[in-house]
């Protein structure tokens, strides 16, 4: 999701949920015999040195990818287990701890997946049993037409949303795990077959699995990207992959990129400029009209998109690109997709903000922008699951604060409580109801008071809200936007 669209992780940065590892040298078993270099195979597991966030050494386990050979000189792929795949990294023998090495589990036959021979080699808990999940009894929710109230806490008051009165009051109000990749609010988390950017992971294999690239220019910037792409083979053995930050066309060299650019005219996105304010303007970019641009873009996002899979049929897509304006042109931040037609009710396939432009409030510009073409579409939305870890945070922040500002701009009328519903929410911020009353459990707001639910906003989450907003400078204005929807059912093959 993501997207695209939060702070750029440190090379030793450690991923949300990530605690108790154990620092320092691993204690060596001292009846484990020392592996010989030759004999570490792919899907081998053993501890690997690297350093944390804090800069401190740590020897988390890992796994090898792939092994190479430089000049007489092993390389080792890992993944580290348990870590983000952006970590994955090429390591030497020194960093490697052979005393604590696993060998792959020897299997009588080839492995299979669903009936098809599988394409990983084994490894020690590669094959994990089917987890069969008990679901308990819906919790109770927030009625979605009851009106709000607001109710005294702490001798202040404060907003409350109201539902339906005489239910049992629920024990707890659940809150989706911060590092979940799939939706827990009632959305299913299976992707889509059809028109969708989700990755079904059924043909993911070794090679996916490691970045191919090793660094791209756009621009002014070199990326490191954090996952593979499918760029042309040929290319991935290039140290450095050079791009046309306005057309996106790649090319082998500095010279090759060089003769492109004097015959290169586009100084923008193509498409229609649909928004403008300040140095910031979002491009309207037609997957058909415009596909060699659009597969570009998927090849360039990919790098920074796990859970996003790429088509080459681009036709049934939009693009929206975020870019920054000087004097040599329009540079791209950011962008995300949506499909034409979506019978599910997605705003939103990919988004990305490219990792220069990371934790300077554009993520949730291009959320609000994404919201905000829905609201003159007249249509409620919600992006395509899973999200990214990364991009899962990101919506999270974003409907809390949307969320908080209507009920905290709530006035009372009378000397009586304001009332509000959860569709009147919905329709305010085109916010899918779901995913108002996911953020509301998410919050911890949702409470029970003389026989019906209501949502208190406590003194901690108001103060939190109001500096969380004063850092939010970047904001679309509505005036600002120039787009006329579409219908795409109406116009055949789009």
């Amino acid at each position: 999701m993501a997207e695209v669209v939060s702070p750029v992780p440190g090379a030793g940065r450690r991923e949300p949920g990530e605690v108790g590892r154990a620092r320092g040298p691993p204690v060596a078993d001292p009846g484990a015999a020392l592996s010989p270099q030759g004999e570490i195979i792919e899907g081998c597991r053993l501890p690997v040195l690297r350093r944390n966030q804090d800069n401190e050494d740590e020897w988390p386990l890992a796994e090898i990818l792939s092994v190479k050979d430089i000049s007489g000189r092993k390389l080792f792929y890992v993944h580290y287990i348990d870590f983000n795949k952006r970590l994955d990294e090429w390591v030497t023998h020194e960093r490697l701890d052979l005393k604590k090495i696993q060998f792959p589990k020897k299997e009588a036959k080839t492995p299979t997946k669903n009936g098809l021979p599988g394409s990983r080699p084994g490894s020690p808990e590669r094959e994990v049993k089917r987890k069969v999940e008990v679901v308990s009894p819906a919790t109770p929710v927030p009625s979605e037409t009851a009106p709000a109230s607001v109710f005294p806490q702490n001798g202040s008051a404060r907003r409350a949303v109201a539902a339906q009165p005489g239910r049992k009051r629920k024990s707890n109000c659940l809150g989706t795990d911060e590092d979940s990749q799939d939706s827990s609010d009632g959305i299913p988390s299976a992707p889509r077959m059809t028109g969708s950017l989700v990755s079904d992971r059924s043909h993911d294999d070794i090679v996916t699995r490691m970045k191919n690239i090793v660094c791209i220019e756009l621009g002014r910037h070199r990326l490191k990207p954090w996952y593979f792409s499918p760029y042309p083979q040929e290319l991935t053995t290039l140290p450095v992959l050079y791009l046309c930050e306005f057309c996106l066309k790649y090319g082998r060299s500095l010279k090759c990129l060089q003769r492109h650019l004097t015959k290169c005219d586009l100084r923008h996105p193509p498409g229609n400029e649909i928004y403008r304010k300040g140095t910031i303007s979002f491009f309207e970019i037609d997957g058909r009209k415009n596909k060699s641009y659009s597969q570009n873009l998927c090849l360039l996002a990919k790098c920074f998109l796990d859970h996003k899979t790429l088509y080459y049929d681009t036709d049934p897509f939009l693009f929206y690109v975020m870019t920054e304006y000087d004097c040599k042109g329009f540079h791209i931040v950011g962008y995300f997709s949506k499909e034409k037609e979506s019978t599910e009710d997605y705003n939103v396939a990919c988004i990305l903000t490219l990792p220069p432009y990371q934790r300077r409030g554009y993520g949730k510009l291009l959320i609000e922008f994404s919201y905000e073409l829905s609201k003159v579409e007249g249509k409620t939305g919600t992006p395509e699951k899973p999200l990214s870890d990364l991009g899962l945070l990101s919506y999270r922040s974003y409907w809390s604060q949307t969320i908080l500002e209507i009920l905290m701009g709530l006035k009372s009328e009378s000397g009586e409580r304001p009332q509000i519903t959860i569709n009147e929410i919905s329709e305010i911020t085109s916010i899918k109801k779901e995913d108002v009353i996911s953020t509301l459990q998410y919050l911890n707001l949702i409470n029970y008071y003389k026989g019906q639910y209501i949502l208190t906003l406590s003194e901690d989450i108001v103060d939190g809200h109001e500096r969380a907003m004063l850092k939010r400078l970047l904001r679309i204005d509505s005036k600002c936007l120039h787009f006329t929807p579409k219908d795409w059912s109406k116009r055949g093959k789009w």
